[in-house]
This record gives C-alpha cells, structure tokens and sequence, in this order.
C-alpha cells in the first residue's frame, strides 16, 4: 500500500518546470537542479490507472553525493485497485526522497494512511520506507483504526505492502468481537466465580 503510493514521485506525466535565478554559485549542492510546481504525476498498468501523486511543489537535488528530492508543502498520493477504484489515499505535510544508495522515503507532519475499501486508517508523525530492504516503520507514536479495532503505541515495523504492522509498544489497545464461539453453557460458567460445594 505505501510502497505502491510512495514509488509514485518518480514518475512525471504532467508537470511544470520553472527556472530558478541563481545569485550565488558558492555552494552548488544546495541549488535545486528541477523544481516542479503542481506536479501531478500517474502510474499506468495495462492501460488501467493504477495510482497518482500530487504536490503543490517539489525540488530536486542531483550534485552533491546524497542526492533527494523534497516535497516541502504538503504531499498525496493515491493508489487505486486493478479495478480502477480508488482503494489507498496516503498523506503528509512534507517528505523527502534519498535518491542515492540508501532508497529511502521519508513523510513527516501528520502523516495519514487511509485503506477506504477496508476503512482503515494509520496516523504518525513520522513514517519511512527503505526500498531496499522493503520495509516500512517509525519510532514515533502510532495509531491504527477501523471499525472493529483501535491499537496505539510507539513504534511500528511491517513489510512495504503494509500487510503485516506490528506495534513495537501497544498500550490501551482493543478490538471488538462480533461473533464469539463459546457456548451458551460456557458462558454462564465463566461469568459466575467458582462456588465451593458443602461438605456433606
């Protein structure tokens, strides 16, 4: 889900390039050599869309030898089913792309993941994924919601595709049960304290 959404910013199929003035050469590495404003960018798969990236501003920094890409004013990302229906919205205040050897994504402020078919929903502050290793994670407080369970801790570690979170430190978490499978018989023993029989 995140993987799907995130690889999206390498991707430009309608974007706007403006020209930077430069008034110092000083320090090339820290000149932008792209920025892109209302950059809006598609995945395509067999002619069905398969997700969408949009960003009211992105700058790209190729010299020096960490190279990234920066989304400083907010970031959005949609991932959509073989279907064409809209299943994954991801969004963050910012983030940032490490482009060089490290592979790694970075979405900071507020960060929301939401799965609408499955009405899911995850929220931290700070969310990565190292494509490398494909894995995604945080080391910040953590909440996870849908309709029949809440958990929140510190930290989540899961594989890139978001199909197996698991909190590093849950407290106060708890899910709802809609259907148990005791008996009607187990359930009156166990909502009664154990009575110790007389002695005859």
């Amino acid at each position: 889900m995140v993987a799907t959404g995130l690889s999206l910013a390498a991707i430009f199929v309608s974007c706007k390039n403006r020209v930077t003035t430069v008034e110092s050469l000083d320090n090339l590495d820290s000149i932008p050599t792209q920025t892109i404003k209302n950059m809006e960018g598609w995945q395509v798969e067999g002619g069905v869309v398969r997700g969408r990236l949009t960003t009211p501003y992105m700058e790209k920094y190729s010299r020096g030898s960490d190279p990234y890409e920066i989304f400083p004013q907010s970031f959005r990302v949609e991932g959509y089913t073989l279907e064409g229906e809209l299943e994954t919205v991801i969004t963050a205040d910012k983030a940032l792309h490490r482009t060089g050897e490290e592979q790694v994504w970075i979405a900071t402020g507020n960060v929301v993941v939401k799965n609408l078919l499955k009405e899911e929903t995850m929220e931290t502050d700070t969310l990565y994924w190292d494509q490398q290793n494909k894995k995604i994670y945080t080391n910040c407080y953590v909440r996870l919601t849908s309709p029949d369970f809440f958990a929140q801790g510190y930290g989540m570690e899961s594989d890139e595709r978001a199909t197996n979170a698991k909190i590093l430190k849950p407290f106060d978490s708890y899910g709802y049960i809609q259907q148990d499978t005791l008996s009607n018989e187990e359930k009156e023993l166990s909502s009664h304290p154990q009575r110790k029989q007389k002695p005859q």
